[in-house]
């Protein structure tokens, strides 16, 4: 009774405390509609724990080695983990338009790969602040995002036909008309010569500043077709 006690303390209550973390940080994602959600952040956070358990009780399972060779080092463990993570974290992230998105879930995942090592050591306190606090990041922060006055960057491609083309310098006035700055505005001829393109990457003051610009741009019956993009993960 005292082996499985010991075996429910050592091997299931890490595992299980791993699994609910990432549960918890991957519902976050999950009711975010990002790429990596809830299932994804459970298996990273339940294979990081795993991994960290079977490093830091090596004698158990190595129990036909002699001792005095083995070399428990559970930081090579963790650092290979974080390594590995990366390369997941790499396949969320993805760049639409001039936009890059997917930042955030990238995030989450490295750290829930971190709460679920520090599980795997038994190390509850620090892992349960750090789940604690990365909830806090992900869904507590929301509030801010819309209630902290903010600086939107936006990334704008205007396509306009060639001959009813809007000079840059009109282009320019219609962005300090509603507070926009930009520092530089790229040209591009496209479809054989037929299109003109002016793209750039603007700053103003408010959340609200793309959806002002889309709606001017939509009233010009010059733009063939235009992008409003703005940097939110």
């Amino acid at each position: 009774m005292d082996d499985l006690y010991e075996n429910l303390v050592r091997y299931a209550l890490p595992l299980l405390a791993a699994s609910l973390a990432g549960g918890l940080i991957g519902l976050e994602r999950e009711y975010r509609g990002r790429p990596a959600g809830l299932r994804t952040h459970i298996l990273v956070a339940l294979a990081s724990s795993t991994l960290m358990i079977a490093a830091v009780h090596q004698f158990t399972w190595m129990d036909d080695t002699p001792h005095e060779v083995i070399r428990i080092d559970p930081v090579r463990m963790a650092h290979g983990i974080l390594t590995g993570i990366g390369f997941l974290c790499g396949g969320v992230i993805f760049r639409q338009g001039l936009t890059v998105h997917g930042l955030t879930t990238a995030a989450s995942l490295w750290v829930t790969s971190a709460l679920g090592t520090l599980y795997g050591m038994s190390l509850y306190g620090l892992a349960i602040g750090g789940t604690l606090i990365t909830l806090v990041v992900l869904a507590g922060f929301r509030w801010a995002d819309h209630h902290v006055p903010q600086l939107s960057v936006i990334d704008v491609v205007v396509r306009y036909r060639r001959r009813d083309a809007l000079p840059e310098p009109e282009f320019r006035a219609l962005l300090d008309e509603l507070s926009l700055h930009s520092s530089a505005i790229t040209h591009r001829l496209l479809q054989g010569g037929e299109l003109i393109e002016l793209a750039s990457t603007v700053r103003g003051k408010g959340a609200e500043k793309g959806q002002e610009l889309a709606a001017r741009l939509c009233k010009d019956d010059r733009v063939f077709e235009f992008e409003v993009a703005p940097r939110k993960d």
